[in-house]
């Protein structure tokens, strides 16, 4: 009675399935080995909201295979050799029909349990298809991951979008009852980030909040009526990148009281631990860097501490690195330099090695002058040399400018002192 919009409007078959053509295209991979009934263990890794539970569903389907199904949020162990010793009496060994088992979330799996998929998957009793909005090479453990193929799904296009909410208005019942008028679309695509599942949550919200059965979607209309029924925090998709976006930049404005705020939004929320501190360890670096080189120390050991402790206890230790990193000095100076180096490195393309820098392991490299000019810095001085490292084209060129904080402008002294006018520090 209550189902969703995107659950009543779910694809059930191929032709019906919208985007991701380099795999369900014509002549796309996955149709390919559909067609062929021969269906490999694979992991589908995308963003949320872009398809990966309802293609799961139709490969088993379009298959013709017993479709069995997990969540890694609420199944441990016991619930994965359940399934798989059912599994087995179902079908398996090789056969075309191998059961497939559908894991959504798989990247929250602890080892254990990826573990006890291995030999259901090596030994052919199911075909595993994992779902995970998160990189598998981190996230899935080598020994399984080495026994699935990996398939990318992209967010969905403009055009995607489009198709999805005609399809819905041409598909639902309930939606065919309401003259409906797109009028205007882009604060709709654009508040949905991509994820279909969102568009449609959003689309149902604005037409079941219209009066009568004359619906007329336009931009105005979306901002007033989606601020004012604000979704709660979803760690799948709603407003997933939003409270990240607001955590990440309380703390890099130095307000710890904000970010310990967002911090509990996620947690609330069921955000998992290890999407949290990596994100703190990336800022560490990008928005603190040299201004107190503790931070990523800091954040890396938080990193790897959660994952140790889990929630709820996980929450203290958050919430500690939080507070640290927020009351930090800032710099954003090497993130900044290896932007910048990357620029000059895509405009200027493969510029010579100066060959007093060059390695010289043969004899002809030698007889070349390759190194033969290099000064080791540490028979000088203060172990410094006034010497040319970058090409020639480049000379003095100043990729990295420090932060105006303690640290930092000891940084740029030291700098001052042995580049003299150099580099103009």
């Amino acid at each position: 009675m209550n189902e969703p919009l995107a659950e009543r409007v779910r694809p059930e078959t191929l032709e019906d399935y919208i985007s991701q053509l380099h795999l369900v295209g014509p002549s796309g991979s996955l149709s390919l080995q559909i067609k062929k009934g021969l269906i490999p263990s694979l992991i589908l890794w995308g963003p949320p909201g872009t398809g990966k539970t309802t293609l799961a569903n139709i490969i088993a389907k379009e298959s013709e295979r017993p479709f069995y199904t997990l969540s890694a949020i609420n199944s441990g162990v016991k619930d994965v050799r359940e399934v798989i010793d059912k599994a087995k009496q179902s079908g398996g060994l090789f056969t075309a029909k191998n059961p497939i088992l559908f894991i959504d979330e798989i990247h929250r799996f602890s080892k254990s349990q990826q573990d006890s998929l291995l030999a259901a998957v090596e030994k052919g009793w199911v075909t595993l298809i994992g779902a995970t909005t998160e990189n598998p090479s981190f996230e899935v453990i080598p020994a399984l991951l080495s026994r699935c193929q990996v398939y990318v799904l992209n967010p969905f296009s403009k055009d995607d979008l489009i198709a999805l909410l005609h399809r819905a208005m041409k598909k639902d019942t309930q939606l065919q009852q309401k003259k409906i008028t797109l009028k205007e679309t882009e604060a709709l695509l654009r508040l949905s980030g991509g994820d279909g599942r969102k568009l449609l949550n959003i689309f149902e919200l604005l037409v079941n909040s219209s009066d009568g059965d004359d619906v007329e979607i336009n931009d105005a209309m979306v901002m007033q009526r989606v601020q004012k029924n604000t979704v709660l925090y979803d760690k799948t998709g709603e407003q997933h990148y939003d409270i990240i976006s607001a955590f990440i930049k309380s703390i890099r404005g130095s307000d710890p009281n904000a970010a310990v705020y967002w911090l509990a939004r996620m947690i609330e929320g069921g955000e998992d631990v290890k999407f949290i501190a990596r994100r703190l360890v990336i800022l560490a670096s990008e928005d603190i860097g040299n201004a107190n080189p503790t931070a990523l120390i800091m954040a890396n050991n938080t990193f790897q501490a959660v994952n140790t402790i889990g929630y709820p206890e996980a929450r203290i230790i958050l919430s500690q690195c939080v507070i640290y990193l927020a009351t930090s000095a800032k710099s954003n100076a090497s993130y900044m330099a290896i932007n910048n180096a990357i620029a000059t490195v895509r405009q200027t393309g493969d510029l010579s090695i100066p060959i007093h820098l060059r390695n010289a392991p043969t004899k002809l490299m030698k007889e070349l002058g390759y190194g033969q000019e290099y000064r080791y810095s540490h028979d000088y001085t203060g172990n410094f040399i006034n010497q040319e490292y970058l090409p020639d084209e480049l000379s003095s060129t100043k990729f990295f400018e420090p932060g105006n904080n303690q640290r930092e402008n000891g940084i740029r002294e030291f700098l001052k002192n042995r580049w003299k006018d150099k580099y103009d520090y």
